[in-house]
């Protein structure tokens, strides 16, 4: 009989620990070919497993040719490869610990592990057929249905799932853009603003212009000759802005007093609002046409998940079908099951009420600790997003900043690295703290820095 010590792991369902043993025995030669398996339920009985586990490993076995089923009789071992002994792989070097804390990355520590394996191990037994078949170009139905229902509940969008384009990461739609709206237009990107944005418009051949923001966002007459404006009303990043209602309606007015003009409104952080309920988005208020709405589930989900959408108003859908239908979608279809169930399971909104109230948690802990530190520093945040700004009152230059935090073991980014232009004096000697992937350990080892801290002025 088949012994195995049979150890759970976060995010390795019980039945691929099994199917990693055997499979590993059939390649080892521990089982020789022709040799039968035990029964599922005699198997299941000595391991003190459920049945499902060992049919969940059998069939896995199964689909990958390590065994044969024969009706009535049982599961064989098949002939296959027998592993060879190479010699040891030299592994890289690990990266040296760079920094103490690092407040320059976003990240998401609070992963779903158990709920999300358990809707993969779902999909992979009951869709396995489903799996292997093509993808629509938009994506899978059942997951932009799902995106259309979440947005109905926690945006207030009625939105056509036939409107919903998935695509694997928002780099990737933001070159569909590019080919869809033209490159002969002219982008208009927020300054201060995602540096990135200004590199992926340049990489596409297209002209773009920084567009000037105020107290309430980008300001209409810095738009200039521009015909697309990439905005993020919700939560700017750096600043932490959120565009006032009197101002989005500006904007739509300037994307409706002309034809092709558009705007890509990037929602990615409006999750985490802690004050209130997030304003309605800019496509909820659009009535021309003109607003293209994008999200992604790597601020809430995983980085490493690269799930995106984006909504496009029905014409533009309509000539994305003419003109680019001959894309593939991007994304697999074991993924988009995977996230489809996640949300309209209610997962999904049960896994971002946790994030807010730990993020929330983390902000107030990290807020406090700087306000107690006695150092010369002023918050600056919109109760919004994973981020916000630190003043520092300071001689220093922020290039002096930036270095001497380094050297004391904290990474953080200036505010002024995220201009493209002359940087007004107010934001100078202010940093972007991005707490999100900062941990009870981190908020611990970032108080006893700065019992011993001093900060020229």
């Amino acid at each position: 009989m088949l012994t195995y010590e049979l150890e759970k792991k976060p995010g390795v369902p019980l039945y691929e620990s099994l199917y990693r043993c055997i499979r590993a025995d059939i390649l080892s030669g521990k089982l020789t070919p022709g040799q039968k398996l035990p029964s599922k339920r005699a198997l299941a009985q000595n391991l003190e497993v459920s049945k499902i586990t060992v049919e969940g490993a059998y069939d896995q076995l199964l689909s990958e040719g390590y065994i044969r089923s024969q009706e009535k009789v049982g599961y064989f071992v098949e002939a296959v490869a027998q592993a060879k002994r190479l010699p040891p792989v030299a592994h890289a070097p690990e990266e040296e610990e760079s920094c103490l804390l690092d407040l320059t990355a976003s990240a998401c520590p609070d992963f779903p592990f158990t709920v999300w394996s358990s809707l993969q191990r779902q999909v992979m037994l009951q869709l396995s057929r489903k799996l292997l078949r093509p993808l629509p170009n938009r994506g899978l139905w059942e997951l932009r249905s799902a995106i259309a229902n979440h947005l109905a509940g926690f945006r207030g969008m009625q939105v056509d799932p036939e409107n919903i384009l998935i695509g694997a990461g928002t780099d990737f739609l933001y070159n569909l853009l590019i080919q869809l709206l033209g490159r002969d237009k002219i982008y208009a990107v927020e300054e201060p603003g995602y540096g990135k944005i200004r590199k992926i418009y340049a990489a596409g051949g297209v002209e773009y212009t920084c567009a000037g923001m105020d107290a309430f966002g980008v300001s209409v007459e810095s738009l200039g000759r521009a015909q697309v404006l990439h905005i993020s009303p919700s939560h700017h990043f750096p600043t932490g802005l959120v565009t006032p209602m009197h101002r989005r309606q500006q904007l739509l007015s300037w994307a409706a007093s002309a034809p092709e003009r558009y705007i890509i409104e990037d929602d990615y952080d409006s999750e985490f609002r802690f004050d209130a309920h997030p304003m309605p988005t800019m496509a909820s208020l659009d009535t021309a046409g003109r607003v293209i709405y994008m999200n992604t589930f790597s601020k809430t989900l995983a980085s490493s998940i690269r799930i995106s959408y984006m909504v496009l108003p029905p014409a533009l859908m309509d000539r994305f079908q003419r003109e680019l239908g001959f894309y593939s979608c991007t994304v697999p279809s074991f993924e988009q099951y995977t996230l489809a169930r996640f949300l309209e399971e209610g997962h999904f909104e049960k896994h971002i009420n946790r994030l807010r109230r730990a993020y929330q948690q983390r902000r107030n802990t990290l807020v406090k600790l700087l306000r107690q530190s006695g150092l010369p520093l002023q918050i600056l945040e919109q109760d919004a997003g994973l981020h916000f700004l630190l003043q520092v009152d300071t001689r220093w230059d922020d290039e002096t900043l930036v270095a001497v935090l380094a050297r004391r073991g904290i990474k953080m980014a200036a505010l002024s690295s995220y201009y493209h232009g002359e940087v007004p004096e107010k934001d100078r000697r202010c940093l972007v703290v991005d707490y999100s992937g900062m941990t009870a350990q981190d908020l611990q080892k970032l108080e006893g820095m700065l019992k011993q801290w001093t900060i020229d002025n």
